[in-house]
C-alpha cells in the first residue's frame, strides 16, 4: 500500500472513538522521503483542535531543543511526526491520559515499513520508549545513557512544561545531551539542504 493510502485510513481511522472524549482526530505527519522521525505520545488538546503536531509549548520547547525553525519542523518531506497514539486521549488526574492501546498495534509498524529513509529517531516520553527500546527501564536512566544506545536512536523526556522539575533534577540533559542533538540535527539538514 502506498504511503498517501495509509495515512488517509489513519485519518479516517475510528477505532476507539468510544474511549475519545472528544472524538477522533488522528494527527500524524510524514512523507516516504523523510529522514528524521520523531515519535510522540499522543496529542495533546492544542494538537487535537489544530490538526498540527507539537503545535503547543511542548513542540516550543521541542524545536528550541532541535534548534529547528517551524518551518523546517513541519516539512514531512524532511520531518516524520509519528506518535504513539494518533489522537487526543483526554485528561487524566496528573495530566493527558496515555496513548490508546489501539493505535500503536494497528498502525505503528506498517506506516515505519513506508518510511525507509529515516535515518534519525527520537524516542520522546515513556511510551515512546517503552514500545521502541522495551520496558524496565525509568525514563531518566534511558535519557541518561543514550550514548549507550545506537547512533540512530535518542530518547529525550517528554518537553512539556510539566517536566520543568525533570530538567532542573538532570542539568546533564542540558549540558551534555542537548549540544549532542543539536549539533546531530544541524548535520542531518546540511546533508540534505
Amino acid at each position: 500500500m502506498p504511503l498517501s493510502e495509509l495515512l488517509q485510513e489513519i485519518r479516517a481511522c475510528r477505532r476507539c472513538a468510544e474511549h475519545l472524549p472528544l472524538g477522533p482526530r488522528p494527527v500524524v505527519q510524514a512523507a516516504a522521503g523523510a529522514r528524521l522521525l520523531i515519535v510522540g505520545q499522543a496529542p495533546g488538546l492544542k494538537v487535537h483542535q489544530t490538526g498540527i503536531p507539537f503545535n503547543d509549548a511542548s513542540g516550543d520547547r521541542l524545536r528550541d531543543w532541535l534548534g529547528m525553525s517551524r518551518e523546517a519542523f513541519y516539512n514531512p518531506e524532511q520531518v516524520a511526526i509519528v506518535p504513539m497514539g494518533f489522537c487526543y486521549p483526554g485528561r487524566g488526574r496528573a495530566g493527558d491520559n496515555p496513548p490508546r492501546p489501539e493505535c500503536a498495534p494497528a498502525w505503528r509498524q506498517p506506516l515505519l515499513d513506508l518510511l525507509p529513509d529515516i535515518e534519525l529517531t527520537l524516542l520522546v516520553g515513556r511510551y515512546a520508549q517503552e514500545w521502541h527500546l522495551g520496558k524496565g527501564v525509568s525514563l531518566t536512566e534511558r535519557v541518561r545513557h543514550w550514548r549507550d544506545l545506537p547512533p540512530n536512536i535518542i530518547p529525550l523526556p517528554h518537553p512539556s512544561p510539566r517536566n520543568n522539575l525533570w530538567l532542573r533534577r538532570n542539568p546533564w540533559f542540558e549540558q551534555e545531551l542537548l549540544p549532542e542533538l543539536k549539533a546531530r540535527i544541524a548535520s542531518f539538514r546540511a546533508q540534505y539542504a
